[in-house]
């Protein structure tokens, strides 16, 4: 399979997948092939149809997940083999209808409040007070952030695409001491050697700090995304705008935040309460 591997990573490259994008590809056909004690080239449908249903029934993987695996074998075999497999057929019919989780404003500034490290709290700041995904904060550079303009530019984001989001005015105080604390090269945010901050250091990094505030439940920073579009609609701001903040392809996306918000906004009451 390591033959198979650097060669579908080249063909990846190549087609220019985000390095992101490759390795969850790479990943996820390694744990495939882990699994099945077969030949690369004997895979068929029934291999595939068996393997997702042992992780259904085992481990009661998400819809999601089963389209992402059915997409990565499918991508390979496609690339490598000029092979079509019949798969259309193991997708979900369904589809599943869950709300983005978010945290209150309330418990996003309890974190920042007892996260003591500079570099953390500004971390956790931009991906709050911007809506950012892990990929975009650890690609940052300094020369993305207009202090003038009070704009980041962020650059090739998810979909290839260019967007600007604010930059928040509490915020700029923050980092302004940040930067003459930590004196970063390239990236806003960098890790040892003066490369970019790994993203596995930044999901510990806002896990711990989400226990320390006493948050008893699980927090990643895509719910600290979560939390900047849910809170700016409760605002009243106009979905359209937080749909080019997000980057988001369509505004069907964010619609999904109005779900948690219309009862807010209208402040509908309970019959029991009137």
């Amino acid at each position: 399979m390591m033959k198979y591997s650097q060669i579908f990573r080249q063909k990846l490259e190549v087609a220019r997948y985000s390095e992101s994008t490759i390795k969850t590809y790479i990943s996820t056909l390694a744990s495939f092939f882990k699994a099945n004690d077969v030949a690369v080239e004997d895979v068929n449908e029934i291999i595939v149809e068996k393997y997702l249903y042992t992780l259904i029934k085992e481990k009661n993987i998400s819809q999601s997940f089963q389209k992402h695996i059915l997409g990565s074998i499918k991508l390979f075999y496609e690339m490598m083999f000029n092979r079509k497999l019949a798969l259309s057929h193991l997708y979900p019919k369904r589809a599943e209808h869950s709300l983005p989780k978010y945290l209150s404003k309330e418990e996003i500034f309890k974190m920042l409040e007892v996260t003591e490290n500079l570099k953390h709290r500004s971390m956790i700041s931009l991906l709050y007070g911007c809506g950012l995904r892990v990929s975009e904060l650890i690609n940052l550079k300094i020369k993305d952030i207009d202090s003038k303009s009070e704009k980041i530019v962020i650059l090739q984001a998810k979909g290839k695409k260019d967007r600007y989001v604010m930059l928040p005015k509490s915020v700029l105080p923050l980092l302004r001491e940040y930067f003459r604390k930590y004196s970063p090269k390239v990236y806003l945010f960098e890790g040892g050697n003066d490369e970019k901050y790994s993203a596995r250091g930044i999901q510990q990094m806002v896990k711990k700090a989400a226990t320390k505030a006493k948050i008893q439940r699980l927090v990643t920073p895509h719910i600290l995304r979560h939390s900047f579009a849910t809170h700016l609609l409760e605002n009243g701001t106009d979905i359209r705008y937080i749909q080019e903040l997000l980057g988001h392809n369509s505004v069907m996306t964010t619609q999904i935040y109005t779900h948690i918000t219309d009862l807010t906004i209208r402040k509908i009451q309970s019959p029991l309460d009137f």
